[in-house]
């Protein structure tokens, strides 16, 4: 039988994943939302240049011509924060509910009539989430930053297409891209890569505050904190050194090594998709009864839970929960066609589509029937 450090480890790599399938949602609808007003910019860009002439170029004259669109670029860029602000308020209260409901399913009633289970105030956590920096600034802040960078590649795009005799139409290509190649040839793909960006770590800066801050409530029965790394192909050097280290919980200081905590799993880089797991004291540091059922005691080891890789982790879920991760074919692939969960990216860690995998490995196609 799994002890309860054991199920709170699966149930933390699991809960993982599920952020990233939210991040993934929220990326596309933040992205969409900015991509709204494409037909709208194309067309203030377009008075714009013919506005600007092409006999000189100041920042000014700039700035004067491109008022509609800088406007607009303004008003999109706060409608994304406003957005987000909603998304990290929603997500900051799940997750400490999502806690709450975690800890009491796991942890034996017997242990929690001695050592009560205490509640994180949601208004803490929002203020994690919206008060706080994340990779050096506050939310509103990046926001505000990214504004003003895609506002820049805008004046710059068109200054240098002008500066070499190109036509309307190829400036606006420059700045906006072909809808042949998704628009990734412009300069504004930039901006989407930006959001992409923000969002991913604003999402992983919150429910990362939103678990520390129940941690820390819980002291009295978390003795430590380890930290969970996605180990594939995108995982960066700071979380592959970082994965399983033991910290304390209440301060973070590293137990049996030397690495530092820093921002922390879900903070340390941009779009980090490290997590934590806390370590339960055993029944007997909580002082419980020796009355207790061996089996209960037996759960409450106090011990860190073996290791376990994302991949065996997902090797191990039923069927159902596979399908819902990797899709149903890729799913029949790991059990049935003899793939792994590595061999669903390439070495530049992209996941690769179907079409790919069956080019790359045709025979595990057959062998699962597909």
């Amino acid at each position: 039988m799994a002890t309860v450090n054991e199920r709170l480890q699966s149930a933390s790599i699991g809960h993982a994943v599920d952020l990233q399938h939210l991040s993934n949602a929220e990326v596309r609808k933040m992205v969409s939302l900015l991509n709204s007003v494409d037909t709208d910019l194309r067309k203030l860009l377009i008075e714009a240049i013919l506005r600007a002439g092409t006999d000189t170029y100041t920042v000014q004259r700039m700035n004067a011509v491109l008022g509609s669109v800088l406007a607009l670029n303004k008003s999109i860029y706060a409608s994304i924060g406003e957005a987000m602000v909603e998304v990290l308020s929603d997500l900051a209260a799940y997750e400490i509910g999502y806690q709450k409901a975690l800890f009491t399913a796991v942890i034996p009633q017997e242990a929690l009539v001695t050592v009560s289970l205490n509640t994180v105030n949601l208004a803490q956590v929002r203020q994690i989430a919206l008060a706080r920096p994340f990779q050096g600034k506050l939310l509103k802040e990046w926001m505000g930053d990214l504004e003003k960078e895609r506002a820049a590649r805008i004046r710059n795009g068109i200054r240098i297409g002008m500066t070499e005799g190109q036509t309307t139409e190829q400036i606006v290509r420059r700045v906006m891209g072909v809808k042949e190649e998704g628009y990734a040839d412009g300069l504004l793909n930039r901006s989407r890569k930006d959001v992409e960006a923000v969002v991913r770590t604003a999402i992983s800066h919150t429910a990362q505050g939103a678990r520390d801050a129940h941690y820390k409530a819980n002291n009295d029965l978390i003795s430590e904190v380890a930290w969970l790394s996605t180990l594939d192909n995108k995982t960066s050097e700071e979380c592959r050194l970082r994965d399983r280290l033991i910290y304390t919980n209440d301060t973070h200081q590293p137990v049996g090594h030397q690495v530092p905590w820093l921002s922390g799993p879900g903070r340390i880089h941009f779009c980090c998709r490290s997590t934590s797991t806390p370590i339960i004291k055993g029944w007997e540091e909580l002082r419980l009864s020796k009355g207790l059922p061996e089996s209960t005691r037996a759960s409450m080891d106090g011990q860190v839970p073996r290791s376990t890789s994302y991949g065996e982790w997902l090797e191990g879920q039923s069927a159902a929960r596979q399908d819902e991760i990797l899709g149903p074919n890729r799913a029949k692939l790991l059990r049935d066609g003899g793939l792994k969960p590595g061999d669903f990216y390439n070495d530049k860690g992209k996941f690769l589509t179907l079409k790919e995998l069956r080019e790359r490995d045709a025979a595990a196609f057959v062998k699962a029937g597909l």
